[in-house]
């Protein structure tokens, strides 16, 4: 089976920090991530997110300035650990799954995301119209790693289409519109998901 981490490079890498500063700025991240568990993003306090991660508050803003900033390093720190669980990471999600199983575990895996930036996700998703959206950043990504996989899977379809076809329901509009109105359950929602994949999968 071949390999598909050689054809991705993970997005976002930033320059190595000091021993202390990635610690600080580990526990911060980790901090921040169960408070947006517990009550969502909006109720976010840097207060709060200082006392939980056991550093002084001041230390909070010099390393992500403000809410937004330290959301927008949560949500990129969750894109950077998707991207590394299905390029270098157990299978599953990572190599040495079988094809179909690994887009399974993608899909299974985006969902966890979106459960918890969602609603941040699609206010992000309405500012970028036209092809930038499809065609650059995570999206490109997951594209081409699902591309990949489906080529593996299914050799005579056609798997860019086939990529776009399993992204679209993990639009975060769509998602939040299926969790906060249309009441769905994420194991509902999961199970669609592998219902959509056993027909591409024949």
């Amino acid at each position: 089976m071949r390999d598909d981490s050689a054809h991705l490079t993970v997005l976002g890498q930033s320059a190595p920090e000091r021993a202390d500063a990635a610690r600080n700025r580990a526990k911060i991240l980790a901090a921040a991530e169960r408070l947006v568990a517990s009550r969502g993003a909006a109720g976010l306090s840097m207060n709060e997110v200082a006392a939980a991660a056991g550093v002084g508050v001041g230390t909070v803003y010099r390393r992500f300035r403000d809410q937004g900033g330290l959301v927008a390093a949560m949500m990129d720190e969750a894109e950077r650990r998707l991207q590394a669980g299905f390029m270098t990471g157990p299978p599953p999600l990572g190599p040495g799954a079988p094809p179909v199983a690994r887009i399974l575990a993608f899909l299974h895996a985006y969902v966890d995301v979106l459960e918890t930036y969602g609603d941040l996700m699609a206010s992000a998703e309405a500012t970028m119209s036209g092809p930038r959206r499809y065609r650059t950043g995570a999206y490109a990504v997951h594209h081409r790693h699902l591309s990949l996989l489906v080529a593996q899977a299914r050799p005579e379809a056609d798997a860019d289409y086939l990529a776009d076809a399993l992204l679209a329901p993990l639009a975060a509009g769509l998602y939040t519109q299926q969790r906060r109105h249309d009441g769905m359950s994420v194991d509902r929602i999961k199970s669609g998901l592998s219902d959509l994949l056993a027909g591409l999968a024949g």
